[in-house]
């Protein structure tokens, strides 16, 4: 006969034990399942930073898997941790910092998909002495990671600082994203003689996200201002907190002024935009990767109707749309204007599936009226319609507004121009 205690404390242990390897089960099966899917869709590429799993150090406590707060990104199957929706990953690192055996390093690329990175070391310097980079353009897209890397950068320009031209500034910060924007706050904090020029307008790439479009962020600091408690932001709200901190301090931004070359002079830099020329003793690049939209090359592209970014929807009510292109801002840019009255919207894709989307999107997309032509290409843009080869066939469309949502080009040529060397990862830090 069993004793009363084992009873008593066998019989919870065993349920307890039994209901954690049922659940384990549920987990593997649910992961087995994500993973399948994404492979199935051909989702298996991540776009960016993303986790390297150790199976030998994992312990496949699945710490990791609650610590993303993108969701079922990652999952456990056969006891360890795995990237199981690999093209969802936005490289917030969260599951790096979590893991407590040590098991997940940060890379770039597979070893099938490399990624271009100019080449930075820690401090954010390039190999070209006296030009450092920070943000998106070194490859952390994330508000909070290039608002930190941004601080960070004006750390790294202070301590490498050296006497020089008294004429000439002791900065010049090339855009104004989230990178930018706390690099410049930071520079002031420092009391630094410097200039901060964006092509565009405060928020960089952000300031041209469509209307309302959610921006997932963690809480970030902004030197000389203070911390931002949000997981989530709309693009207007993440503008509005940047063009407060930057008014409250008076930055010297000059918007507008998109910049054409870096060059050395003497003991400093000569940075020449279409407008003016600058010395400075040092260049932080805070630039986006994808900062000159990439073209089709179609006749009658140069057309006013033809634009690259969706910002407000509302202005294409009752019109004829096209949008052009198979990743996330496509798909997001043809639900928006499918969504307003009267609007007739055209999706065009040159793929047969829109892989690269998030599973979100598609769903939006299969929920909307939008009509979707995959296998399809533009011939020619005319000012009341567009011609478009689909399967072999051309069609023409009747249209009054184009959307070329095809994604940009890191600057590479300008970079080159500067010295700064480029390299590709296939799956490194």
């Amino acid at each position: 006969m069993p004793s009363a205690a084992l009873v008593a404390y066998g019989v919870p242990l065993a349920f307890a034990w039994t209901m954690y390897v049922a659940k384990r089960q549920r987990v593997e099966t649910e992961s087995e399942a994500k993973r399948a899917e994404a492979r199935e869709a051909g989702l298996v590429e991540p776009p960016t930073l993303h986790p390297k799993i150790d199976p030998a150090l994992c312990m496949g406590c699945a710490t990791c898997v609650r610590a993303c707060p993108e969701g079922d990104i990652l999952g456990v199957i056969d006891g360890k941790a795995e990237l199981v929706e690999p093209a969802n990953c936005i490289g917030h690192g969260a599951c790096k910092t979590a893991c407590p055996a040590n098991a997940i390093t940060l890379v770039f690329g597979t070893q099938t998909r490399g990624v271009e990175l100019p080449s930075v070391d820690p401090a954010f310097r390039t190999n070209v002495p006296g030009v450092y980079i920070a943000g998106e353009l070194g490859g952390m897209g994330l508000v909070r990671n290039a608002v930190e890397q941004g601080r960070q950068a004006i750390e790294s320009i202070c301590g490498d600082a050296t006497p020089g031209d008294d004429a000439a500034l002791d900065l010049v910060i090339v855009g104004c994203g989230p990178a930018g924007l706390a690099a410049s706050l930071a520079a002031k904090e420092k009391a630094l003689r410097f200039v901060t020029l964006e092509q565009e307008k405060l928020g960089g790439a952000v300031a041209h996200y469509p209307r309302g479009k959610l921006v997932m962020t963690a809480p970030f600091t902004l030197p000389l201002i203070g911390s931002y408690n949000y997981h989530e932001l709309s693009k207007e709200e993440l503008i509005s907190i940047f063009e407060a901190a930057a008014s409250k301090v008076r930055l010297p931004i000059k918007e507008g002024e998109r910049v054409a070359q870096v060059s050395k002079s003497g003991d400093a830099f000569e940075v020449r935009t279409q407008k003016d020329a600058y010395r400075a003793r040092a260049v932080l690049l805070a630039l986006g990767r994808q900062g000159t939209p990439r073209k089709l090359g179609a006749p009658g592209e140069e057309l006013s109707k033809v634009i690259y970014r969706l910002v407000d929807s509302q202005q294409y009510r009752g019109r004829r749309a096209l949008v052009i292109g198979g990743g996330d801002s496509a798909l997001e840019a043809a639900c928006a204007l499918a969504a307003e009255p009267g609007a007739q919207v055209t999706l065009s894709y040159r793929g047969d599936a829109f892989n690269r989307a998030k599973p979100a999107n598609r769903k939006r997309l299969t929920a909307s009226s939008c009509r979707t032509l995959l296998l399809s290409s533009v011939e020619k843009i005319e000012s009341q319609s567009v011609t478009l080869r689909v399967g072999g066939v051309t069609a023409s469309v009747a249209n009054d507004v184009v959307i070329i949502c095809a994604g940009g080009q890191m600057p590479t040529a300008f970079l080159r121009d500067i010295g700064v060397e480029i390299e590709t990862k296939y799956g490194v830090p």
